[in-house]
């Protein structure tokens, strides 16, 4: 009798800001309503080549999380005080998918974050997600000095699962990390709402509904 084959995919790797987090887009509005600043605002900050420079050294871990603050306050014409944690006060857990996480590692599929960080300190974005619990493997961008779309990023965190890219899903809501991955070839999952993301991801890791 033949065997049934086992499972398609090993490894499974979750971006933080806005898979495992509410949606970026939504979190955004939230912040520029709170700020009335008018709608745009943040994004049109974070295409400025100011604002990814900030950015890019922020996750590098070349500047602190006060700094950023600051230079992203004066970019978008905010006040800078504990700017991170007033942006990202909506970044609520993606429960849906944090459950297909907890269920894939429980299947015996090797789970990890790959984020590219945003600081620690003073506002701790993963406070309250207990990700070193839940996960086999964080990778946090400035503990490393890489962060994505470096390929270097995406062979750290497979060299730590222990799985091949092949046989690794890869969730994020950025096409430009999707791509990067795939080009590894990693399977690309785009997340941008939540539900959908997880009953993608069950479907793609052959596990059952709960």
């Amino acid at each position: 009798m033949a065997m049934s084959p086992g499972p398609r995919y090993s490894g499974v790797v979750f971006d933080f800001f806005g898979v495992l987090t509410w949606n970026m887009v939504e979190v955004i509005s939230a912040f520029e309503d709170r700020e009335k600043v008018a709608r745009g605002t943040f994004l049109r900050g974070w295409a400025d080549p100011r604002g990814q420079e900030l950015f890019r050294r922020l996750e590098l871990g070349l500047i602190t999380q006060t700094e950023w603050n600051e230079g992203y306050g004066a970019l978008i014409g905010v006040v800078p005080h504990d700017l991170m944690a007033r942006y990202l006060h909506d970044a609520f857990p993606a429960h849906e998918v944090l459950k297909v996480a907890r269920q894939a590692r429980s299947a015996g599929i090797r789970t990890a974050v790959l984020s590219n960080s945003l600081g620690r300190e003073p506002y701790d974005p993963y406070a309250g997600f207990d990700l070193r619990g839940t996960f086999d493997e964080v990778v946090l961008s400035a503990e490393h000095g890489i962060r994505k779309p470096d390929p270097a990023a995406f062979r750290l965190v497979l060299d730590k699962l222990g799985v091949s890219a092949e046989g690794c899903v890869f969730v994020d809501d950025g096409e430009d990390n999707l791509a990067a991955a795939h080009r590894l070839g990693m399977k690309p999952l785009l997340a941008l709402d939540e539900r959908v993301a997880a009953r993608r991801l069950r479907e793609m890791l052959g596990l059952p509904d709960l």
